[in-house]
C-alpha cells in the first residue's frame, strides 16, 4: 500500500528541520550564543522580534524561530502518522518520543535562558534532541515502507549482533553525554594535544577539566573499536544480507569521521566547521544505530 505523498514529504521536512536544530542548537552552544536573547523567552530581550540583531542574537533567536517551526511541523507528523500507519507497531511509540522530547529539550532550553542550569543538566540537552530526531527519523522510514523494501522480516540476526546492536547504541548515548560535557564545562582545550593530553604524556589528567576531556576521548575510543568489531563480523557473516552488511560498514565509516572530526578540532584549537561537522557525524550516526536497532526488532534470530 502506497501511502500519502504528502505525508512522505512531511516526514522528509520535519526529518531534516530535526537535523538543523540540532545543528542550531550546536551553533548556539560554540559561539556562546545561548545569551543572546537575555533572560527572555520566547521573547527576545523584551521583544517579540528584536530591532537590534548582534552575531549571538541572530543565531539564537533563528534557532528558536526553526525550532517552534519544526515543533508544528512534527506534532502534524505525529497525528498524521497515528492515523495513516498506526497499524504498525512502532508508529505511535516514536510519534510519542519525538513530541515527548521534543517539548523535553525546549523545556530545558528555555529554563537555561530563564534561570540558568548547571552543565550536567545542560549536557543532557543535546541527547533529548538526539532521541527526538531518531524518533522522527524512523518515523519517517516507516513511512517510506523502508523496513519492508529490505525485508527486514525475513533477515535473520544472531544473539551476538543482536546484543552488539544494543548494547553500542546505548552505549553511543553515553558517548555523546560525556561529549556534551566537555563543551559545557569549557573543557575542550584543557588538553591541547591528541590523543593523549598533553605531548604523548601518558600520566592521569591532574584537574577536573582534564578528566572530563580525557573521559570523552576514552569513551570515543571504546565506540570506535566497538564498531570496529561489529563491522568485521557483519562482514564475515552477514554478506548474504546487504542491509546489515552495509549498515555496519557505513556506521564504522561514520565513527572514524567523527573521530578524526574531534581530533581536528582540538588540533585547529576549535575550528567552527570542523566542530559542527564533529556534532554532524554524531547525529547521523545514532540515526543509523537506531534504524539497526528497530531492524532487530523486526528479524528473527
Amino acid at each position: 500500500m502506497q501511502y500519502n505523498r504528502y505525508l512522505k514529504w512531511f516526514g522528509v521536512a520535519s526529518t531534516i528541520g530535526m537535523l538543523l536544530i540540532l545543528l542550531g542548537g550546536a551553533l548556539v552552544t560554540k559561539t556562546d550564543s545561548g545569551m543572546g536573547c537575555g533572560r527572555h523567552w520566547p521573547g527576545c530581550n523584551g521583544q517579540l522580534i528584536p530591532d537590534e540583531i548582534t552575531p549571538e542574537v541572530l543565531i539564537e533567536f533563528s534557532h528558536r524561530l526553526v525550532t517552534g517551526t519544526v515543533g508544528i511541523l512534527i506534532v502534524v507528523l505525529a497525528i498524521w502518522s497515528w492515523k495513516a500507519i498506526g497499524h504498525k507497531r512502532e508508529t505511535k511509540l516514536l510519534s510519542i518520543l519525538a513530541l515527548f522530547f521534543l517539548i523535553l529539550q525546549a523545556f530545558i532550553g528555555a529554563a537555561q535562558v530563564l534561570w540558568g542550569q548547571g552543565d550536567f543538566i545542560l549536557a543532557l540537552h543535546f541527547g533529548i534532541s538526539l532521541i527526538s530526531f531518531a524518533s522522527v527519523f524512523l518515523l519517517t522510514l516507516l513511512i517510506f515502507e523502508v523496513d519492508q523494501k529490505f525485508d527486514a522480516d525475513k533477515l535473520k540476526i544472531g544473539k551476538t549482533l543482536r546484543f552488539h546492536t544494543i548494547g553500542v547504541t546505548i552505549y553511543s548515548y553515553i558517548v555523546v553525554y560525556t561529549g556534551a560535557l566537555v563543551r559545557h564545562t569549557e573543557s575542550e582545550l584543557s588538553c591541547t594535544d591528541w590523543p593523549m593530553c598533553r605531548n604523548g604524556d601518558f600520566s592521569l589528567p591532574s584537574n577536573f577539566w582534564e578528566w572530563v576531556q580525557m573521559s570523552h576521548r576514552t569513551a570515543a575510543a571504546l565506540i570506535f573499536i566497538w564498531l570496529g568489531i561489529i563491522a568485521i563480523h557483519a562482514i564475515r557473516h552477514y554478506k548474504d544480507q546487504r542491509v546489515i552488511y552495509w549498515g555496519w560498514i557505513s556506521a564504522f565509516i561514520l565513527v572514524s569521521l567523527q573521530v578524526l572530526a574531534g581530533a581536528a578540532v582540538i588540533l585547529t584549537r576549535l575550528n567552527l566547521y570542523l566542530a559542527l561537522a564533529h556534532s554532524l557525524f554524531v547525529i547521523l550516526l545514532f540515526g543509523l544505530l537506531t534504524y539497526m536497532v528497530l531492524l532487530v526488532s523486526r528479524t528473527k534470530q
